[in-house]
């Protein structure tokens, strides 16, 4: 028996045994069901939580096997990326949802666009996080809904081998529902803030929560200047938060990413605690910028002073009251962060970096490795480096290592259009488009996420119709930019009704009110012309 005459016989049970159930169709209900597999969010983080674990594993057998996503700030957005997944690649398999705090900063904030400092409303994560995961189980309703009337059609039309072609695509249905991994910023306040923070985001659905080693009030875009860490211990007590509330929900295999910004942050806003020399915080206030000092007479009002590595170390602190780390000690930093925060219950890691350079990378998540090996890393494939002006500078790099001519191209210039159909332009696309096989294979990333790529799709193409039908071209700039290529691309929501739900709710209206139901999708609908 299948899975769909399973849910059929059980209801079968269900509706005999209670009288008056009569005009319920267990079959109707059974389609019900099956359209809405997911009750609660809290289903969808156990759910996704164990497929995110399952390519974990398969990952570590095999670096081929990463996976990926992109940031979407709207549930649209979210939906109509992983339908698209479903008709151009057949699964949604290793492909994931970026949830960006720096999308719900710029977009979801009712103050209105926010610079990303954790100044929005934090329940706005979560209400983002449950939007997705509305608008995703929509579209596994409206596909099986198509599917469970290409079945009627069949029986009416007596096809049985139609029929079970079809039956067989429902009982092998897979779910638009995948996993987020989801922005917690630094946590919005202390340990207890982010806890009630991250119980909040996993009801809704997340599986995989993303947090950062800042200062929460002082917390900067991790691709700006002025950025500021905490102890390790600070972090790890929020690392910890985040794991007591998966384990108070049951969600006893979710999953935290722990990200250090240490390498492109000067500085902290406290010194560490430390008990004993070599201790977490000395190693910590070891990376202090200042001045071994001999005697008081070193110190002046004000002044901070602290035992470090044996010595007397008198802090450089800035006017803001905040102390600098020694110049170039952010690699250092980063993999100490990393081995610590893997040591102390992360699961992945993110190392924000200030470019896509697969050897810097590396050289890291080698360190880390020989003190854990299974580090696995996130990576933000981030809109905010220029990738044509980095990588044509590192093809320019490596040649001119190797001892070729590169007398015909000004490093400086390369992003020039003049470049575009050169060698090395070439080279560098080519570097670009095997960037994330690369690097999982090479630097250790599980995991290739762009942050807010469709902040940007979003934008470019509201400019490109905007042009057009605002100009010469008035309504076929609609007709021949967008429409006609949503027809003949098969874009879903061509059919806009359909997407909406109508099709959904004409059924049930069947469902509810036999042959009495007035539905919307008769001969007249205009929907029908596509």
């Amino acid at each position: 028996m299948t899975a769909y005459h399973d849910q059929i016989a059980a209801l079968e049970q269900v509706v005999g045994s209670n009288q008056g159930w009569n005009a319920i169709s267990p079959e109707y209900a059974a389609r019900m069901r099956l359209q809405n597999r997911f009750n609660t969010g809290l289903d969808i983080a156990k759910y996704t939580a164990k497929v995110m674990r399952a390519d974990m594993a398969a990952y570590d057998a095999d670096s081929s096997q990463y996976t990926q996503s992109l940031g979407c700030w709207h549930g649209f957005i979210g939906q109509q990326k992983l339908i698209a997944i479903k008709k151009h690649f057949g699964t949604t398999k290793r492909k994931y949802l970026y949830l960006s705090g720096w999308m719900i900063a710029a977009l979801r904030s009712e103050f209105g666009p926010l610079p990303d400092q954790s100044m929005h409303e934090k329940t706005s994560v979560p209400a983002l996080i449950a939007e997705l995961y509305t608008f995703l189980k929509q579209a596994d309703a409206r596909e099986l809904g198509g599917l469970f009337r290409e079945l009627d059609a069949a029986r009416a039309a007596g096809d049985s081998a139609k029929a079970a072609a079809v039956q067989s695509k429902i009982d092998n249905f897979e779910t638009h529902v995948v996993p987020i991994i989801a922005d917690i910023d630094a946590g919005f306040g202390n340990e207890e803030a982010t806890y009630l923070l991250a119980k909040k985001m996993i009801e809704a659905g997340a599986c995989a929560i993303q947090i950062e080693n800042q200062v929460s009030d002082e917390k900067q875009c991790g691709h700006q200047d002025g950025k500021v860490t905490v102890p390790h211990a600070d972090f790890l007590a929020k690392i910890n938060a985040v794991r007591y509330a998966f384990l108070e929900l049951g969600v006893d295999d979710g999953v935290i990413v722990a990200r250090t910004d240490s390498l492109g942050a000067g500085l902290t806003k406290q010194i560490a605690v430390t008990k004993a020399p070599g201790d977490l915080g000395d190693k910590y206030n070891s990376f202090l910028d200042g001045d071994y000092i001999s005697s008081a007479d070193d110190i002046a009002n004000g002044d901070v002073v602290v035992k470090a590595n044996g010595k007397l170390l008198k802090p450089k602190r800035l006017a803001s009251g905040l102390f600098q780390f020694k110049p170039g000690s952010g690699v250092d930093r980063v993999v100490l962060d990393c081995i610590t925060s893997l040591q102390n219950g992360a699961d992945l890691l993110w190392i924000e970096t200030e470019k896509p350079h697969i050897g810097q990378i590396k050289e890291m998540v080698d360190r880390i490795r020989e003190v854990v090996p299974g580090a696995k890393l996130v990576y933000n494939n981030s809109p905010s480096f220029n990738w044509t002006l980095n990588f044509r500078q590192q093809v320019f790099d490596a040649w001119k290592a190797a001892g070729k001519d590169v007398s015909a191209y000004d490093r400086a210039a390369l992003m020039s259009a003049e470049y575009d159909s050169t060698e090395l332009a070439l080279e560098a696309d080519k570097r670009i488009q095997t960037f994330q096989a690369d690097a999982a294979r090479e630097a250790g990333i599980f995991h290739h996420l762009i942050t807010l790529p469709t902040y940007h799709t979003a934008a470019l193409s509201t400019d490109n119709l905007a042009k057009e039908y605002f100009g010469a071209a008035g309504m076929l700039g609609y007709v021949a930019g967008v429409q006609r290529k949503e027809i003949r691309q098969g874009i879903a929501c061509v059919k806009h009704q359909n997407m909406s739900g109508s099709d959904i709710g004409d059924d049930h209206k069947e469902y509810f009110s036999g042959e009495a139901a007035l539905k919307a999708g008769g001969a007249h609908n205009t929907m029908n012309q596509f």
